[in-house]
This record gives structure tokens, C-alpha cells and sequence, in this order.
């Protein structure tokens, strides 16, 4: 067995063991020289997942995507200098959607900073808008064993301390609240220095538990003004799959007051909820939006997409709202009345027994609005010629059961919440900053990481913009990609107020001629491109036969009509 061995500086050892401690074991390292003690000790200790990303963008959405998967932190080290910047979108996004990073940028001495040393920037708190911690370390000059100076001693031992305590608070702020925490490690030279024994062994500081109970009175209050609501809807965002127990599902199923609406990023299906809310929030009157006004919405999960119904639940407020989550609630309608600080399983279990079933019509009314307008929807179809909205009918037809579902944003997550998917699909998509940058680094993180047979789904200012994402090493066989080229950002042109012009063509929609052939072959991805909607149903069927190697299929949809086809779309409706 090849013996470990491990950096010879106490403060890169002390971080690995930590790490180790707290069940931290994905790495994903960029290439660099100020980070090499961290990356010596990683790699070389036997229970640690360590992955290579050059690019330090890449590399985060990468761990982004494997923490998504795993609900544990992943660790990113980078160099110094602007490289550090490069994991800022991602950071971002695991913020807004609640997913454990841990940064761990090296540095030079504080002494460097600003006098004009090669790849230094001012690295302290860089990230302080948008992280749950940041713990700025002490840098320390590797002394021999014995110290004669009873003072250098005292400053070691201090240092010591002071860098166990910030990196135990890190690590345990991203476990207990989920989300990023940036660890600024200083080293001084020399870099690669081993020793085959560590040298400092830190205290593991336990994470904290503080339990949130809802008060006796708070909890009568809800119930009783739960069971005299007629009118009660259930409006659940980004949701990972299973999170909600089938129970609860099942229980607002059979109660006629209560209107379940979900998104394809929410993860749970039933017959009796409204899955497609623009297909029933578009072309309502006035009278129909106050019959479906609710007396109280309960909301779950993350970011809605919907912005139809943002905008109704903001022009017709319920009485109260709720919001179930143990971290934090936003007040995206402008009515939060109360947030429960618990897990979605744990509230229901203790509140909906003591709830009565509410007899109505208000769930049977708006389900048979939702039927007649998949009728409708199947109706427009039949007759539509070839466009984004038929290749993502086409799309979802064709793919195979138990597939994990990634999609890429702006458009393709937005024509996704057409149509009714799978049950058996996994769906996920980046939306705590609705970010097109990151998609496929995500994707792929996550499919690795799941094990689970992948399918990117993603429009062309996506896919080329994370190119590097396909700069990977660890792409599984089976990890497909559908590719939608429309030439350009098609999202802009169904936008209010866009008008056909030069400066829109080039400054907005940011026409092109690009084809993901060449990156494909360059990267060892098997291509296959359709340009009609027969070539997109055998391209795709083709796709799921051979997973012995990764596939991408590039469909090509006409620019200028697939707008007035989905404008069209919506008028149907009416």
C-alpha cells in the first residue's frame, strides 16, 4: 500500500483533517501553484474524492452539481488571485438555492497584498454578499520542531487556534444551513514540503442544534384558521424529489378545498394537481382570478418560475401565508404572514391530522379548467408546424422512464413547464439565480456524483457559453445532451416591447450561426444533429439505444417563428 504522506504545513493538515472529520470527501481542485499544500493533502489521503477542473468556473458549477446530488458539502481549491473570482456564479447560485460549497482559496501573506506581487487581489470577504461564512485565516511560517523562542511558540499556538475555531464554524455553518462557505488560507513558501506523520491534530468542534418548536398558540391559531378556509392553495417551487413524504401528497389530494399547484421543478405528481400553471393562470378574467383567489397560501420548496403566478398571487393576496422551510422564507408575494422553521415531513405530520377535510368545489372547478386546457394544448399541437414548442413535445415523448432531467435555463426550463413529464424523471435546474452560466458543469457534476442515466436539456446561448464544461475528465457514457439551436436568444423575442432591429438582433437576442459539432469532436462527444421533427424523434430514440459513450443531439428550430408560435400558443386559450 503506497504509504500517505502530507503537507508539511500545520494549517493545510489542519484543514484536511477537519474535512475528514466532518464527512467532507469531494474535492474539486483547479490547477495552481499557492494552492499545492492543500492539494498534496487531498490527494493524497485515501478517503478523499479528489476531481481536476481547470477551469475554476467549471469546476464550481461541477461540485455545485455533485453537492446538489449528495445534500453534503464539496469542497473547491483554487490558487490565488483572480481564479478565486471565477467560483462566483456558482457561489451565487448554491446561496440562493441552499447548496453546501466550501471554498478554499490560498492566498499569500497578508504582507503581499497590494505591493504589487503577482496573482494577489484583495481576497478577504470577497464573497461576504452572498455566503454564509467567511473565515480569513492566519497565514504561519513552517518552523523546525523545536522553538527555542518562547514568543514564536505562544504565536504558533495562537494561530493554531484561532484557524481551528474559523474553519470549524465554516464547516459547520455549510452543513447545519446549507449553503457556501469561503475558507482564505495564506501560505507562505516553501509549497511542496511533505512529512510521511501529521503534525497538528485539531479539535473537532461538534455542530450546533438548536431546535425551532412553534408555540402552542401559534399552532391553534393556524389550525383553526386552516379548517374554516374554503379556499386553500398549495403552491410548491424547486423541490428535491422524495423530499415530501407520498402521505401529505395524498392527504391534500382528497381534501376539496385545498388547490395543489406544482412545477416541472418541483418533483411531485399527482392527478389532481394543476402542474401547468401558465396554461391556467393565462387569459383568466378578472372574476375568474378572485374565485381563485386563496383564503390562505401554503407555499414549499424554492424559487417559482411562473411568473404569471407571481404576478396573480401579488394582485390577489391571499389572507395568510405560509411558508414551510427550515431555513429561510421570501416573501415573493408581498403577504408572508408566517414562516415555519421546520421540515416540510416533520410540520405536516404534526399539523394536518388535527385538520378537518373542507367540503367545495373550489379544487374540482379549477382541475376542470386545467382539463379543458390540456385538451387545448393537445389540440395546438397537432396542427403546429415545426418549432421549440413541437421539439419540446417531442423531447419529453421520446425520453426514456427514470431518467435524471437537467435543464438549462431561460427558455428551456420555461417551455419544460408546458407539458407534463414523466413521473419517474428527476428534475433539476439552477434556479436560485435563474443563471444561463453553468448548466452543463452542473449536469454533469450531478450525474456522476447520482450514478443516475443523465439528459441535458439546453438552449444554444447556454450550452456554448459553459463550453469548457465539456473540458472534463469525468463525463459518464451514459450522459446525454438535447442541444435546442435557435440561432439565438429566442427568449427576447416574446419579451414586451421588443421590436425587429439591428440593435435588437445584435445587442439582445445576439444572433448566430455557431453548431456544437466541432466541440463535440474535439471533446470525444458522439454528434448527431435533426432539422425536422422526424430526425428529432428518431435522433432522440437513437440516443438511449448506445450508452457507451456521451451523446449530444443538436436540433435546429427555425429563429423567427418560434416567438409567434408561442405567442399563438397562449392565445389558444382564450
Amino acid at each position: 500500500m503506497k504509504k500517505r504522506l502530507y503537507s508539511k504545513i500545520p494549517l493545510a493538515q489542519t484543514i484536511v483533517a477537519l474535512c475528514e472529520a466532518k464527512g467532507i470527501h469531494h474535492i474539486v481542485i483547479s490547477p495552481g501553484s499557492r494552492n499545492a499544500p492543500l492539494t498534496i493533502g487531498f490527494s493524497e489521503h485515501p478517503e478523499m474524492k479528489c476531481y481536476s477542473i481547470v477551469d475554476e468556473r467549471c469546476a464550481a458549477f461541477f461540485a455545485l452539481g455533485i453537492a446538489q446530488q449528495i445534500q453534503k458539502p464539496v469542497a473547491l481549491v483554487c490558487t490565488s488571485g483572480s481564479a478565486l473570482l471565477n467560483y462566483y456564479p456558482a457561489i451565487s447560485e448554491a446561496f440562493y438555492s441552499d447548496i453546501p460549497l466550501v471554498v478554499l482559496s490560498a492566498d499569500r501573506p497578508i504582507e503581499r497584498i497590494d505591493i504589487g506581487d503577482g496573482q494577489t487581489i484583495r481576497q478577504k470577504n470577497v464573497f461576504e454578499n452572498h455566503i454564509l461564512y467567511s473565515a480569513n485565516l492566519y497565514s504561519e511560517v513552517v518552523a523546525e520542531t523545536k522553538v527555542k523562542d518562547i514568543k514564536i511558540r505562544q504565536k504558533q499556538r495562537e494561530a493554531q487556534k484561532h484557524n481551528e475555531r474559523e474553519i470549524n464554524l465554516a464547516l459547520n455553518r455549510a452543513i447545519e444551513k446549507k449553503g457556501p462557505v469561503h475558507i482564505n488560507v495564506p501560505f507562505y513558501e516553501p509549497l511542496y514540503d511533505k512529512v510521511d506523520q501529521p503534525t497538528v491534530f485539531p479539535k473537532n468542534i461538534p455542530i450546533e442544534d438548536p431546535q425551532y418548536i412553534i408555540s402552542d398558540d401559534l399552532h391553534s391559531k393556524m389550525i383553526k384558521e386552516w379548517n374554516q378556509a374554503t379556499r386553500k392553495m398549495v403552491l410548491v417551487g424547486v423541490n428535491s424529489p422524495e423530499k415530501i413524504d407520498q402521505q401529505w401528497i395524498d392527504y391534500f389530494a382528497n381534501d376539496p378545498s385545498v388547490l395543489v399547484l406544482t412545477e416541472t421543478t418541483s418533483n411531485i405528481h399527482h392527478s389532481s394537481h394543476i402542474n401547468c400553471i401558465d396554461q391556467l393562470i393565462t387569459s383568466l378574467t378578472k372574476e375568474e382570478f378572485e374565485n381563485l383567489q386563496p383564503d390562505i397560501l401554503l407555499t414549499i420548496g424554492g424559487m417559482v418560475i411562473s411568473k404569471r403566478i407571481k404576478a396573480f398571487l401579488r394582485e390577489y393576496q391571499p389572507k395568510s401565508h405560509w411558508h414551510v422551510d427550515e431555513k429561510k422564507a421570501f416573501d415573493t408575494y408581498f403577504c408572508l404572514t408566517e414562516h415555519i422553521r421546520l421540515d416540510v415531513n416533520s410540520f405536516f405530520s404534526d399539523f394536518l391530522p388535527k385538520t378537518n377535510t373542507i367540503q367545495g368545489n373550489y379544487k374540482s372547478t379549477w382541475v376542470a379548467v386545467r382539463d379543458h386546457r390540456r385538451m387545448r394544448h393537445a389540440e395546438f399541437l397537432k396542427q403546429s408546424s415545426f418549432t421549440d414548442l413541437t421539439v419540446f413535445e417531442a423531447i419529453f415523448d421520446n425520453i426514456p422512464e427514470d431518467q435524471m432531467i437537467q435543464l438549462s435555463n431561460s427558455s428551456t426550463v420555461r417551455y419544460a413547464q408546458l407539458f407534463s413529464l414523466h413521473p419517474s424523471f428527476k428534475v433539476f435546474c439552477n434556479r436560485g439565480t435563474s443563471g444561463i452560466d453553468g448548466s452543463t458543469s452542473t449536469a454533469i457534476g450531478a450525474a456522476l456524483a447520482s450514478g443516475t442515466p443523465t439528459t441535458l436539456i439546453t438552449g444554444d446561448l447556454s450550452f456554448f457559453y459553459d463550453s469548457n464544461g465539456l473540458w472534463n475528465a469525468y463525463i459518464p457514457s451514459n450522459f446525454k445532451i438535447i442541444l435546442i439551436n435557435n440561432g439565438g436568444g429566442g427568449i427576447f423575442r416574446i419579451l414586451p416591447g421588443k421590436e425587429e432591429s439591428d440593435n435588437f438582433s445584435q445587442f439582445f437576442e445576439t444572433i448566430h450561426n455557431l453548431s456544437a459539432e466541432h466541440l463535440c469532436k474535439m471533446y470525444g462527444i458522439e454528434y448527431n444533429k435533426a432539422i425536422t421533427l422526424e430526425e428529432v424523434n428518431n435522433g432522440i430514440q437513437q440516443m438511449y439505444i448506445h450508452n457507451d459513450s456521451s451523446q449530444l443531439l443538436e436540433i435546429f428550430t427555425p429563429r423567427k417563428e418560434n416567438d409567434s408560435t408561442l405567442i399563438d400558443y397562449f392565445r389558444c386559450f382564450v
